[in-house]
């Protein structure tokens, strides 16, 4: 159960007071900024450790979520971690604009969640639970790559 947790959590961003998905997102901001910094990962480059990190996350969600008895614990935010980075995919280059960009879309979609997003939560256990995320991260993705097309960014 502790390797699933802290992974789970995103190294216990889960347990932020406020917001955690918010704060999982945040957290994958920052990673995907120094993964464009010291790896030159960039553009559809983000979806390797998006897929790097999925089945992992499949499991630790799942543990996780059986450990607490809930679907979906508040505290699970790897999937916001995904779908950030999923969201960072669509980015033509990484700069603030962009990278502020890929946030809001995100958490907009996450939260929103237009069809068929909702429709991914009934999936079991941690199947469910990311791949919502991994779903509203493609949207916020190809809202990206658009802007990109008509240089608003």
């Amino acid at each position: 159960m502790a390797l699933a947790e802290v992974l789970s959590t995103w190294f216990y961003c889960g347990y932020a007071p406020q917001a955690p998905g918010t704060a999982g997102s945040l957290a994958a901001l920052a990673v995907g900024w120094l993964l464009h910094a010291y790896a030159a990962v960039g553009g559809w480059w983000f979806l390797v450790p998006a897929a790097i990190l999925f089945l992992p996350a499949v499991w630790a969600a799942g543990v996780t979520a059986r450990a607490h008895g809930l679907k979906d614990p508040r505290i699970v935010v790897v999937d916001e971690v995904i779908g950030q980075w999923v969201a960072l995919a669509g980015t033509a280059t990484l700069t603030w604009k962009s990278g502020l960009a890929a946030f809001a879309l995100f958490r907009l979609f996450d939260i929103w969640k237009p069809f068929p997003v909702r429709r991914l939560e009934d999936l079991p256990g941690g199947w469910g639970i990311n791949l919502d995320d991994v779903l509203a991260g493609a949207y916020a993705a190809l809202v990206l790559w658009a802007a990109a097309r008509f240089k608003l960014y």
